[in-house]
């Protein structure tokens, strides 16, 4: 059992690449983030005069509102009239001397956004933290969840403790500890893994990240975290998957997942493993995501019997599904991810060099990716979110999750792609949204304090100048693409305000901060950014 389970952690580790799992006193070399130099307020009261909410829960849109906001907490959300009709001053809350007033006529307000799948860099990424929580905040992203705390468990408390108390300017912090993180050696009795859950949760993590295991450790695990109050996610890989599947682990009382290793699994019938072709190596990444891509198509048709019996236990044990789709999307269309406009100006080198293909690095398995795979991964994807949005619709938890900083998908940036995802796998884009905040304030024990629009929650809001239920695209720091009055192409769009705590955070200086950045370290390298196989 020793061995499998070393085999299958080491698989894990290689995710992360130099984050979770790897030594942490390497990872001590990632800059953290500096005091915050950034954001006004808060206020005694901040009043945001005139916007049409969008409050998270999957209501529609109303307004105009006056929102007022006292320190970090909606005081009162006030309906001041009608669309297209001057507002009458008398139906609004009164200002007070002190009061900072915001007038945002034709703007949008939405809770802050929840990625719920967001690693802070890694050492062999090369990204300081300022660079990601500034790309995460100018995208309105205000609570992540660090799914195996990359750079320490230490390191990343640190963050979220500083984060809390606004010292820096960053998202909200959950922090999930990586299976066995900061043991000499994985625990390999239930009775260590008991004892090592205890001694994560004493010293603050908010749950764990875990990865197959064998059954009974899994079991144990599991439980264990349940006794001490913390959550649990998993990233169920191939090389463990066989003995224990989604359903098996929800069945222990695992509260969710990662991508969707494991659920293909559970939907077999008339096999047992995956159809591995006779010469697949797992620690070839080629042949690992390849053949991941073929993978939906072994599992039971969507709305037969097994599919719909599996749905609906995930959905009666509370399941959660973090389907992080654009970290896949590279798959069905490698082109499109590493062309991507933001590229140019906002993707650090060192992280550029990372993307590159490499028969070592985690996610970089362009080894020679043809138009057979991406066509495989196609139909992956259409099966993949049959079953995420029937999920939805038969009341299962679906959240909003990245996974940036692999496969050329860049911190928040691809957070909005996750959310156009969820559109095309059939999500109302009101259930977009309600996925991107309440559900993931759910999904992470937090929608006491944020995750919608309410009187009494934090001030965790995002406006925004352009309706996003008319195009999720508009969201991207980059903004979207119209022509004006002299039949110019123009950028609109963009997060306007991104508030966290009450304090309010101008998006595009955010990422003026990040392309500064960015331009400093390819002046210092004399870098160019090329294409894979290009000459220099």
């Amino acid at each position: 059992m020793n061995r499998w389970l070393s085999l299958v952690l080491c698989a894990g580790l290689a995710l992360f690449a130099g984050g979770a799992g790897a030594d942490e006193e390497e990872a001590r070399g990632i800059p953290k983030a500096p005091p915050r130099a950034e954001g006004e307020g808060p206020w005694g009261r901040l009043i945001l005069r005139g916007v049409t909410l969008i409050d998270g829960t999957g209501a529609p849109p109303v307004g105009p509102v006056d929102i007022v906001i006292e320190k970090d907490r909606i005081a009162k959300i006030q309906s001041v009239g009608f669309p297209g009709v001057p507002i009458d001053p008398s139906r609004r809350p009164k200002a007070e001397p002190g009061d900072e007033v915001r007038e945002l006529d034709g703007h949008f307000v939405i809770p802050g956004f929840v990625d719920a799948h967001a690693h802070i860099g890694g050492r062999e990424q090369g990204t300081p933290a300022e660079y990601v929580f500034k790309l995460w905040m100018a995208h309105g992203v205000t609570t992540i969840r660090d799914p195996g705390a990359g750079n320490g468990l230490d390191w990343v408390l640190e963050a979220k403790a500083k984060s809390a108390r606004n010292e820096i300017t960053a998202p909200r912090i959950e922090a999930y500890a990586w299976w066995s993180q900061g043991l000499k050696a994985p625990a390999s009795t239930p009775e260590a893994a008991r004892a090592w859950v205890a001694s994560v949760a004493k010293q603050g993590a908010d749950g764990l990240k875990l990865t197959s295991l064998p059954p009974a450790i899994m079991a144990a695990t599991i439980d264990e975290a349940r006794k001490q109050g913390i959550r649990t996610t998993a990233h169920l890989a191939q090389l463990g998957v066989a003995r224990v599947n989604v359903l098996d682990a929800a069945r222990m009382g695992l509260h969710g997942m990662e991508h969707w290793y494991g659920l293909p699994e559970a939907l077999f019938e008339g096999r047992t493993v995956q159809d591995f072709p006779a010469g697949y190596n797992y620690n070839d990444e080629q042949h690992r995501f390849g053949e991941a891509g073929r993978l939906w198509k072994q599992a039971a048709a969507p709305f037969s019997p097994k599919w719909n019996a599996v749905m609906d236990e995930l959905v009666s044990l509370g399941f959660n599904l973090d389907p992080t789709f654009t970290i896949y999307e590279a798959s069905r269309d490698l082109m499109r991810a590493r062309r991507a406009e933001w590229h140019e100006e906002h993707t650090l080198p060192s992280l550029w060099r990372f993307y590159q293909p490499s028969r070592k690095a985690h996610g970089s398995y362009w080894f020679y990716w043809t138009t057979e795979d991406e066509v495989a991964w196609r139909e992956n994807y259409r099966l993949w979110m049959a079953f995420v949005n029937e999920y939805k619709n038969r009341g299962g938890s679906v959240t909003t999750g990245s996974d940036s900083g692999f496969i050329y998908k860049l911190y928040g940036f691809d957070y909005v792609r996750e959310l156009e995802l969820l559109r095309e796998a059939g999500f109302h884009p009101l259930e977009v949204l309600r996925a991107a905040t309440l559900k993931g304030a759910e999904a992470l024990g937090r929608a006491k304090d944020v995750g919608s629009v309410e009187v009494g929650k934090k001030a965790d809001l995002v406006v925004l100048s352009k309706n996003p239920l008319a195009h999720l695209g508009s969201l991207y720091g980059t903004g979207a693409i119209e022509l004006d009055a002299k039949n110019e192409p123009v950028r609109v769009g963009g997060v306007r305000y991104t508030i966290k705590d009450g304090i309010v955070y101008d998006a595009k200086r955010l990422l003026e901060d990040v392309r500064r950045i960015v331009a400093e370290a390819k002046a210092k390298e004399g870098f160019t950014l090329l294409q894979p196989g290009a000459a220099r």
